[in-house]
């Protein structure tokens, strides 16, 4: 076998290859650093990137960056790094914006990487920032503007000095004496990396919808009021399964059923019907807060409008979900949390 050595200065060290060109190792350095060198010249706004998201990253990352199954959540966890279970995301975790730029560039759609334009890039990074409540919905991400982003974990980091500070602590390892075999005790389910039995998910949230359902009204929570007005409302089923799969993009935030308890959004469980802000030990924005102080009420008008467009419902919500655009998604999501009533 014989091998070319065209354009190398030497062979290799074992006789084989060559030096890369300029050009080849151009193809490959196209990192950005978190002070924008690098940053290729270009733009692109939420909504362009609301549409390029939805065609490239919404199959693993959900529609609204809430994340699909184990495939990992880019919105959504502020305030909750000092929680037992902490959401990273691109909002709450990560320290700059050229993370996200460099590796969106350099590594994604999966499967198909670098084939995304650099525009397109940017656009994708402006639809993560606005679902994670970072930029409004009129911000544009360019090469000009990239520096003006602010990522709220930006002084989460310290400089990595083991290597010095805990040399002293260092012994050469023993390599003796090993254990014979490895026990596994304990499983990563708070990771959300163990898979669960097939069905399991859904026979609980369908056991959830049961108990809902059919418990009679004095078992109910005292902190999950009840609908307005006289009767419960009645439910269409099949309308609320399908809004049982809309609420997926829901879950990373909120929980319904037995046992569900407040994360970074409240328990959902009475919602239809409520007053405003009724969820006891949740806080609430201020402006979200006076709502239910005017007494005013989740109806299911009020909240086709919020979840159409939380900020633009009200602009100061910590709600950072974009919103469901389509009213059918809407109808079948408050069906479905009629459910919990």
């Amino acid at each position: 076998m014989s091998v070319s050595t065209q354009g190398a200065s030497a062979p290799g060290p074992f006789g084989l290859g060559r030096d890369a060109l300029p050009e080849e190792v151009a193809a490959w350095n196209i990192d950005v650093l978190p002070d924008g060198t690098g940053l290729p010249v270009g733009s692109g706004d939420v909504w362009t990137g609301d549409e390029v998201f939805a065609e490239h990253c919404a199959s693993c990352h959900g529609d609204f960056a809430e994340g699909r199954g184990n495939w990992p959540k880019l919105a959504g966890g502020q305030g909750t790094l000092d929680h037992k279970d902490p959401l990273k995301t691109v909002g709450s975790y990560w320290p700059y914006l050229s993370t996200t730029f460099d590796y969106v560039r350099r590594s994604m759609p999966f499967g198909n990487a670098q084939s995304l334009s650099d525009d397109d890039v940017y656009a994708i990074v402006a639809y993560i920032l606005y679902s994670n409540d970072l930029v409004d919905d009129d911000f544009v991400l360019s090469n000009e503007t990239f520096l003006d982003v602010e990522m709220p974990n930006a002084e989460g980091f310290i400089i990595d000095d083991r290597d010095t500070a805990e040399a002293h602590f260092w012994t050469e390892p023993c390599m003796e004496n090993c254990k014979d075999a490895v026990e596994i005790t304990m499983r990563a389910a708070v990771l959300d990396v163990t898979p669960e039995e097939e069905g399991a998910e859904e026979a609980t949230m369908d056991s959830g919808t049961e108990a809902a359902t059919e418990a009679p009204a004095e078992e109910a929570s005292a902190s999950e009021p009840a609908p307005a007005g006289d009767a419960a409302p009645a439910i269409d089923m099949a309308l609320a399964s399908e809004g049982e799969d809309v609420f997926k993009k829901c879950k990373s935030c909120h929980q319904v059923g037995d046992g569900a308890k407040n994360r970074t959004g409240p328990v959902l469980n009475g919602v239809v019907g409520a007053v405003i802000g009724h969820v006891d030990g949740f806080k609430y924005s201020n402006d979200m807060a006076a709502l239910g102080e005017e007494g005013k009420v989740w109806t299911e008008e009020e909240l086709s409008k919020f979840l159409e467009k939380p900020k633009g419902y009200l602009s100061k919500t910590k709600m950072s979900f974009a919103g469901l655009r389509k009213e059918d998604d809407r109808k079948a999501v408050i069906e479905y949390l009629k459910t919990f009533n």
